[in-house]
């Protein structure tokens, strides 16, 4: 005897099966001993099925929603058939045989297919029954415009194709009854279709992820003509291959559309069903076409607007070679005067012009060395090494390297660190690079003569966080420009400044969730406020149960 099943298609339980004993009666409702549904728009004791030899009957049980039967309210006890959709509250379930069976049903084709299809047994009764438990059309466009709603707002959401796509596959999982789905693209007409996205409901044993059972029959129609195609009969369906990947899935009904804009075919969205006695519908078929269409726009307007960016990035980069171009060619002729006189003074053997020419020769390299490592730090994205890290000890290793500069400006610099500061989680290398870029400003800020640098911190306990203060009584910065100090390029050293250095500082305190403000006034001095988190950051975990990527060894093509 066949097995029954009720399949929860939509509502709190989605994806539920529940088995039908063949002599037992069933209450539908949340009771405690109804099937267990969690639905609270349905009643505690909301309708019951009962079996007599093998047909089975519902009856309403005066429930506050009602109780419909593919789209219409009964009020007495109706006998079900399979593939008959239950709707008791905002549940919806199917009737259904056990995936077992080897039933099939109807077969639907869009306008305009030419295939040779047989219908071989007749549609569901009310032909107004959808997926979407819709009792009129007035409700089933109510849902398709909420889908297409939730669509838009997913697809403006992001630029990357992967993710765009993964999003899509999200949305129609959640609102189809699939057990299979996947997204194939192609760069060009005359390429071979590349699956950029599987997923299944439930993953199945053995699975073999180097191959995607598939019609190639079905794709290559939907890919050349742009038109979806709704098989509802997949076992039997001659636009399937005779092997054995149709039977192995128990593949019964089955969508594919193409994700198109405008001429342009980009690739096809399929999915399909192994539940007997269930079929995708028209109706689906028509918002799946939608789905389709929305995406390509979605990934054409992405290619436009990457295009745009790319130009812009092109001119970015244009504008950030001729700005360090000028900065590079200062500091190679800097080196080239300390390097001139000291090979002067080594031709003459004279030591005291040798240790008049070093020091340009030293600043100069430190200046490059500096440049090279902002470089690199802007422009190369790298994950943080957070440790745990002594704050007064990295600032006076900053402190020493800095001190030379000071020497030299007869200014004066002053450490006011807090003994009390815990070790902070931080990556000491980038903060290190951090600290240098705001206290080398600071040193190159002062006044010829009386000018002081003044670093301090303290623990924050009300807040947990560390506070760095960087203060200087030097030039300071006009009003105008405050506003752009920590863009790239940005610079208010003329020639001797590259406009990096505040940039990649704002970046490493961004990236370590912290942040930095600046005060001044011109002729009076600048003060810089780093603050840092001094809580452990927790692990972040990113796991994904999605399947990975397959190769695009597809089955059939």
């Amino acid at each position: 005897m066949a097995v029954l099943v009720l399949h929860i298609l939509q509502g709190p339980d989605r994806g539920k099966k529940f088995e039908l004993p063949s002599h037992e009666p069933q209450l539908i409702g949340r009771s405690t001993e109804a099937l267990p549904i969690s639905d609270t728009t349905v009643s505690r004791r909301h309708a019951e099925l009962t079996p007599d030899d093998g047909q089975w009957t519902l009856r309403d049980l005066k429930s506050a929603n009602g109780t419909f039967v593919n789209g219409q309210r009964i009020e007495g006890a109706v006998k079900l058939a399979p593939g008959d959709q239950i709707k008791c509250g905002s549940t919806l379930m199917t009737f259904a045989l056990a995936p077992d069976d080897k039933k099939t049903s109807m077969v639907s084709m869009m306008p305009g297919e030419d295939f040779d299809l047989t219908v071989e047994s007749k549609s569901p009764r009310n032909p107004q029954a959808m997926i979407l438990g819709a009792p009129d059309p007035a409700m089933a466009a109510m849902e398709h415009l909420r889908v297409i709603y939730h669509l838009t707002a997913l697809t403006a959401s992001t630029l990357d194709r992967t993710e765009l796509l993964n999003q899509v596959m999200d949305l129609i999982f959640s609102e189809f009854l699939a057990d299979r789905g996947f997204i194939l693209l192609q760069e060009h007409p005359t390429d071979r279709p590349d699956p950029v996205v599987v997923r299944y409901r439930v993953k199945p044993k053995n699975l073999d992820e180097g191959r995607i059972p598939v019609s190639r029959t079905i794709v290559q129609h939907t890919l050349e003509r742009g038109e979806g195609i709704l098989s509802t009969n997949a076992m039997n369906d001659h636009r399937f291959r005779s092997g054995d990947s149709v039977r192995d899935y128990g593949i019964r009904s089955a969508i594919c559309v193409p994700v198109s804009a405008g001429p342009r075919t980009f690739g096809v969205i399929h999915i399909d069903s192994s539940l007997a006695n269930f079929t995708f519908t028209e109706e689906q078929l028509r918002l799946m076409t939608a789905i389709g269409q929305h995406t390509g726009l979605a990934m054409q307007s992405a290619e436009v607007l990457s295009g745009k960016m790319q130009t812009q990035r092109l001119a970015a980069m244009g504008e950030a070679v001729a700005s360090l171009s000028h900065s590079i060619k200062n500091i190679l002729q800097g080196l080239r005067g300390g390097a001139d006189a000291l090979e002067l003074a080594m031709n003459r053997g004279d030591l005291n012009m040798a240790k008049e020419g070093w020091p340009i020769l030293a600043r100069n390299l430190d200046r490059i060395y500096a440049l090279t490592l902002n470089m690199l730090a802007y422009s190369k994205q790298r994950p943080l090494e957070i440790e745990a890290t002594n704050l007064a000890v990295l600032i006076q290793e900053v402190a020493e390297l800095i001190q030379p500069q000071c020497d030299r400006r007869k200014a004066g610099l002053i450490l006011d660190l807090d003994d009390a500061m815990p070790p902070i989680p931080l990556d000491s290398n980038a903060l290190h690079q951090a600290l240098m870029n705001v206290l080398t400003n600071a040193v190159e800020a002062l006044p010829a003569k009386n000018g002081v640098v003044t670093v301090k911190t303290r623990y924050l306990p009300e807040t947990q966080a560390a506070e760095i203060t960087v203060a200087d009584n030097g030039t300071g910065i006009d009003p105008e420009y405050m506003d752009m100090i920590f863009q790239p390029f940005a610079s208010t050293k003329g020639q001797r400044g590259t406009g990096l250095g505040l940039a990649v500082t704002k970046k490493i305190i961004d990236e370590h969730g912290g942040s930095i403000s600046v005060t001044s006034q011109p002729k009076q001095g600048t003060t810089f406020v780093i603050t840092l988190s001094a809580e452990t950051a927790g692990e972040v975990n990113s796991g994904d149960t999605r399947l990975p990527r397959p190769q695009t060894n597809l089955e059939e093509f």
